[in-house]
């Protein structure tokens, strides 16, 4: 192993098609591909109009979402946040969080430090659209 890995991250695989979230977005998570032991990196694209499959928070790793491209909402907890290019969030372990993307989608990239078997689903009527 050399002291660095070079990765494309539209050469990850995406994630989203084995798990029957293609019709929402596109998942690369890149952890394993780029041979990070303690930091993991994820692009997605969350298709217009379309909200992510799933909410979900951390027992441990806080994350940052940074937004690329597009304009949508973010859920944070109990509240809802309007996001854009190149905002910059952090969200601590035990936010739950989902996203919407608006009518030209929601392209994002994800940082956080690796904790294993961490994160949790949650049930939100907010991804689901009943609540």
């Amino acid at each position: 192993m050399t002291g660095f890995t070079h990765i494309n991250l539209a050469d990850v695989d995406d994630a989203a098609i084995p798990n029957g979230f293609a019709d929402r977005w596109e998942a690369h998570v890149a952890r394993t591909a780029l041979d990070a032991k303690e930091i993991g990196v994820s692009h997605f694209r969350i298709h217009p109009g379309r909200r992510s499959p799933f909410a979900h928070r951390h027992s441990e790793a806080e994350e940052i979402y940074v937004i690329l491209g597009g304009s949508g909402r973010m859920r944070l907890g109990t509240e809802t946040r309007d996001v854009g290019r190149l905002d910059a969030i952090r969200v601590a372990p035990d936010v739950v969080r989902a996203f919407e993307a608006g009518p030209d989608g929601l392209e994002i990239l994800v940082f956080g430090r690796h904790h294993a078997a961490d994160g949790e689903l949650v049930k939100d009527g907010w991804v689901d659209g009943s609540g």
